[in-house]
């Protein structure tokens, strides 16, 4: 993952409540029990609960079930390390890495609603670009919230790098242009543009987002080289009906799953690849800027198993 090490104690720390509400309950109905019909309706039922979405739950308890018939699996206990080796060979390989500009800055456009952690994230890829000796800036292009300009600002100082902002009410298109220019004069590696939190049914701004990006390019035709889509992973299935709209706007490249330290259903990341097939790239798993981690699925699907 080159700049982010994943790091394994610290992703299951940052998963306790996470996994209390799925796993410790999973276990509580299977653990110890012969395996039978209704034993694994209430597993169905439990993972549909846990976010995972019915299409997907209904696939990975009817294997189970197969695995049972073929007499592979009896108990309970089998059943749950099955789930756990399924969820294992669930992902595909995918490119999960942040891609960089060949040369100029690497312009990273961020997205997503208000409330789900999209500064705070933003805060968090920059401390880590930054401690890798990366040169990062900030676009402060949500003009339309003085509070989200001024939370910016003071996550800038904290980390020492420079955000870019323009006047309250502005068009956060011209902002993004002025950083952009702003980036390339200064020798920046990295510039990370906040958007403005919009709701997903707001179309106005969806288009807003859409105009960015075409500003952008102008300045960088390949920009942005990332579009990271911030999803508050509390929200469960809300999230993916969010990423779906907005990939509708722009390419969303990767997905910054925030709040997973929260009381996050795991199956909220399942569900993600199941239904949009973007890759996950950074999970959140606390509240500081150090709690960023990378998305390897087998060291969370283990995080999520582990007692």
């Amino acid at each position: 993952m080159g700049l982010f090490k994943s790091a394994f104690n610290k992703i299951k720390q940052g998963l306790d409540k996470t996994r209390s509400v799925f796993v410790n309950e999973v276990r509580t109905i299977l653990s110890g029990k012969p395996l039978s019909k209704e034993l694994l309706k209430q597993l169905e039922a439990r993972m549909i609960q846990s976010d995972f979405g019915v299409k997907t739950s209904r696939e990975l308890v009817a294997d189970i079930e197969a695995a049972w018939e073929r007499d592979e699996i009896s108990t309970g206990d089998h059943a749950l390390a099955f789930l756990k080796d399924q969820l294992n060979a669930y992902w595909p390989a995918e490119d999960r890495s942040l891609h960089f500009a060949d040369s100029g800055p690497t312009i990273i456009l961020v997205a997503g609603i208000n409330g789900a952690g999209k500064t705070t994230s933003i805060a968090k890829i920059a401390k880590s670009l930054r401690d890798q000796n990366k040169k990062v800036m900030l676009a402060a292009c949500d003009t339309f919230r003085a509070a989200a300009v001024q939370q910016l600002e003071i996550w800038s100082e904290r980390l020492g790098v420079e955000v870019i902002k323009g006047q309250q009410g502005g068009d956060p298109a011209a902002v993004a242009f002025d950083a952009c220019e702003a980036a390339l004069s200064r020798g920046v590696d990295v510039l990370l543009i906040d958007t403005a939190g919009r709701l997903h049914t707001q179309k106005h701004l969806m288009d807003q987002l859409s105009k960015i990006k075409r500003v952008i390019q102008k300045k960088f035709p390949e920009a942005p080289h990332e579009v990271i889509l911030v999803l508050d992973a509390t929200t469960g299935q809300n999230a993916v009906n969010q990423a779906s709209v907005f990939a509708q706007s722009i390419d969303v490249s990767g997905i910054f799953l925030a709040k997973l330290d929260g009381t996050a259903r795991g199956g909220i990341v399942v569900a993600i690849r199941e239904v949009l097939g973007i890759p996950v790239k950074f999970i959140g798993v606390g509240e500081t800027p150090d709690d960023v981690e990378p998305f390897v699925p087998d060291k969370f699907v283990e995080a999520m198993f582990s007692a």
